[in-house]
């Protein structure tokens, strides 16, 4: 390892970029409204909802500023939170890794210029849209540079069985969401959830630190692959019977679901998400259990349909995996609200 430079400590990125009392009002009153759907005291779902990746500033603000007008549409139904996702797993380890490794995409890393990337593009969307975001944790140790500014936290299919992840979004306060790992076993997904759950002490950026435990914590299916690569969903209403069952067996504090609709739920065919999402809420309608768990889904739109290659320069078309587009996305999120 060839250790380049010594990166700032949050305190310090927190304090060149602070967030003004008044967007810290905004978000806490975002905080609560969201964590009351998951704790079953609002009847409203959530939609964390965007691109695959927050590849550039200008059209992911466009993108959120269309999503603020689309949540006065819905806002009796849903609650809309922009999925900023800035650092991203790559299977292979090779690709772009997101805007906390790349400022620019079409230029090499810089760690520091991503760390300030992003978290001016976190406090630009609540400042002009009024909407608190979503990110993924790639790395727990990163999660204070936006402690301060995330609504919501999704564990990949990938990190869920590390114990890092697991103790960190212990000592998160907001909801964070473990996927189901990429074999589909949902007791794993489970056993982290417990973990997140339960309080902990454990080193954390150099420090000893102790938690008081999550219980906004919960499952995300993600469909999964078989021994022969093959994409398999999860999101139906048997699959959603049996995590219902054992969520119960397992007796967690908080029984709460997000569906992804996109991944291998869809097999990555981005046009699947409309339909996933609507068969989803008609087992709502037939299952009380099931009702009562699914708090919201996940779903991968952009201003564009599709994907692009890095350098084709489409405005607000993914540079990862393909994602419905703003005409597609309305219509769902407006069709929704009517199924709800």
């Amino acid at each position: 390892m060839n250790f380049k430079r010594k990166l700032p400590v949050p305190k310090e990125i927190k304090e060149q970029y602070p967030l003004t009392d008044e967007l810290a009002s905004i978000k806490a009153a975002r905080d609560a409204e969201i964590s009351d759907v998951f704790t079953g005291k609002s009847d409203k779902m959530v939609l964390v909802i965007g691109p695959c990746s927050a590849d550039r500033e200008d059209s992911v603000l466009d993108y959120c500023t269309r999503l603020a007008r689309l949540q006065e549409k819905v806002e009796d139904k849903l609650i809309l939170i922009p999925r900023v996702y800035t650092n991203k797993p790559r299977t292979t380890g090779d690709g772009y890794k997101g805007l906390v490794h790349q400022p620019d995409p079409e230029k090499a890393s810089d760690m520091i210029g991503g760390i300030i990337a992003i978290r001016r593009l976190h406090t630009a969307v609540l400042a002009e849209t009024g909407l608190s975001t979503a990110d993924e944790m790639l790395y727990p140790d990163n999660y204070r540079y936006l402690s301060d500014l995330l609504s919501y936290v999704a564990i990949g299919a990938r990190s869920v069985e590390n114990q890092e992840h697991r103790l960190t979004s212990s000592g998160i306060d907001i909801p964070v969401g473990m996927k189901n790992p990429t074999s589909g076993d949902i007791s794993v997904m489970l056993n982290s959830i417990m973990a997140a759950q339960h309080p902990h002490t454990f080193i954390y950026r150099g420090w000893e630190v102790d938690t008081t435990g999550n219980p906004l914590a919960h499952a995300i299916m993600r469909g999964y692959v078989n021994r022969h690569g093959e994409a398999i969903p999860n999101y139906h209403f048997e699959d959603l019977e049996h995590l219902y069952e054992a969520y119960c067996k397992k007796g967690l504090d908080n029984v709460a679901l997000i569906v992804d609709t996109n991944h291998s739920n869809s097999a990555k065919k981005y046009r699947e998400q409309p339909r996933i999402a609507k068969e989803v809420l008609h087992a709502c309608r037939h299952s009380e259990d099931i009702k009562r768990m699914t708090k919201g889904f996940m779903i991968e739109s952009y201003i564009e349909d599709g994907a692009q290659k890095i350098g084709e320069g489409v405005y607000g078309k993914s540079i990862t995996d393909p994602c419905i587009g703003w005409a597609g996305t309305e219509r769902l999120v407006l069709d929704m609200a009517d199924l709800i």
